[in-house]
């Protein structure tokens, strides 16, 4: 992250490792991947004791930030929990506080987002189409029906959606795109457990058979959601980039370690010239990856405080917003699958055990690249606002 951390930010990292090394650390972690069991609830809940979940929000509904600057804390706390592999919906749930913040409606607010702050539930997502499709509008629908809408369709690639108590859904109605909140309990809604790579989180498919929902759980008006989803994509591909920085911090510290240690023929093998050049390009690729999440989270920032009505030029904002987020997601998924691989030669046959660290983290960041959109699509995605 950003080399001009305010002190406060500073001691918000710091704090942030002590706690994972306290509540989750890898060790424990790898414990409970043998095991196959889920992380206690309790582990969320105190992470919101430390605000985790409330630098989305306005100081007004619960929130805050440590330095005013509530999405670049986030961003600072992203970084630490993928340096040490942290599990759970952190993104999804911040995603739902913040919408929830802009979007919701007064009952909405009171009803729910206290629940989502203080870490007692958690959201997920449902964006993407199975297929892969981060736009929003495809695989589920949405028809007016007396009182409410019945909700049709199939989410893909759900972060943790089996432990959420609250879904996030973009879906199409005839008026355009529309989002709803609501609970993942509602009569209708299947989860399921796919069989995935990352050996850290859980990624589901979420089943709407008919599902009846009430207009309380309805976000903004009907047809009116593509520039709250435009939001929470540029959001997450941050806050995701931000986490992916860090695995690869990890990745690179170990392999530094590692090449210092290892002897071979008498000398340790980092000091031979070709593993100096291979670590010097993993280097520039780290530092860049981490100056791209600083700058897109900056632009985010200022999109937040650039809006119309205020003197600024909002949709430039979010136009340069969306090219910063876009362009670091495809960069740094692609640097850290890279960097991944590169580092992974200085280890040779043991990076390969089940019992070395190296593979979940590979794990980790193969996953985080297809999420919230895969590299091409946000390049593509840059592509269409370049108008080419």
């Amino acid at each position: 992250m950003d080399p001009d951390l305010t002190p406060d930010q500073r001691l918000l990292r710091e704090t942030a490792e002590r706690f994972v090394e306290t509540s989750l650390p890898l060790a424990k972690l790898r414990e409970l991947i043998d095991a196959g069991g889920e992380v206690d609830p309790s582990y969320r809940r105190a992470a919101a004791e430390v605000g985790w979940f409330a630098f989305l929000a306005p100081e007004s509904l619960g929130g805050g930030s440590v330095s005013g600057v509530g999405l670049l804390d986030a961003a600072v706390l992203a970084e630490v929990r993928g340096r040490q592999l942290q599990p759970g919906s952190f993104i999804d749930t911040n995603l739902a506080v913040a919408t929830l913040s802009r979007e919701g409606s007064a009952h909405q607010q009171a009803a729910i987002l206290p629940d989502l702050i203080t870490g007692e539930a958690a959201a997920a997502w449902a964006v993407a189409d199975p297929s892969g499709d981060w736009s929003g509008g495809a695989g589920a629908r949405a028809e007016a029906v007396p009182g409410g809408f019945r909700l049709s369709g199939r989410k893909g690639l759900v972060v943790e959606a089996q432990s959420a108590r609250w879904l996030l859904l973009t879906a199409t109605a005839p008026e355009g795109p529309t989002q709803f909140l609501l609970p993942a309990s509602t009569p209708g809604v299947a989860v399921e457990v796919l069989p995935g790579l990352d050996l850290t989180r859980r990624l589901c498919e979420v089943t709407f058979d008919g599902v009846v929902v009430d207009d309380a759980a309805l976000l903004g008006a009907p047809g009116r959601a593509g520039a709250a989803v435009d939001a929470q994509l540029r959001l997450a591909a941050v806050l995701s980039s931000a986490e992916t920085a860090g695995a690869m911090q990890y990745l690179f510290d170990l392999t530094v370690r590692y090449c210092k240690d290892r002897i071979a023929f008498g000398r340790p093998i980092g000091s031979f010239q070709a593993i100096k050049h291979q670590l010097a390009d993993s280097s520039l690729a780290l530092e860049m990856s981490h100056a791209v999440v600083t700058a897109a989270a900056r632009a985010l920032a200022a999109e937040g405080d650039d809006t119309p009505g205020d003197g600024g030029d909002g949709g430039a904002a979010a136009a340069r917003a969306a090219h910063a987020a876009s362009l670091t997601k495809a960069f740094v998924s692609d640097a850290a699958i890279e960097l991944a691989h590169n580092c992974w030669q200085h280890f040779g046959g043991i990076a390969y055990t089940w019992e070395h660290d190296f593979h979940l983290y590979l794990r980790r960041v193969t996953t985080d690249a297809s999420l919230y959109g895969s590299p091409a699509w946000h390049r593509e995605r840059v592509c269409q606002l370049a108008g080419i």
